[in-house]
């Protein structure tokens, strides 16, 4: 997901993509612990991915308040 698409989720999408992208997350550490991965680049691209999804809420709240 690029940046220009999550600049385009509302506030709410925002918010349960943050969570889908935890669970995700936890479910593909938990598979990796009991059998390792292909491409273990799936780990690092996930939490990346859940890093920019928080920027992106954090700049939000940023401008809300500045407001």
């Amino acid at each position: 997901m690029k940046n220009a698409d999550i600049r385009e989720l509302s506030n709410k999408e925002l918010g349960a993509r943050i969570k889908a992208e935890k669970q995700q997350l936890t479910k593909i550490m938990f598979n990796h612990v009991v059998t390792p991965l292909e491409n273990t680049n799936t780990i690092k691209d996930t939490k990346k991915l859940i890093a920019r999804l928080l920027t992106e809420q954090k700049r939000r709240m940023l401008e809300i308040n500045a407001q």
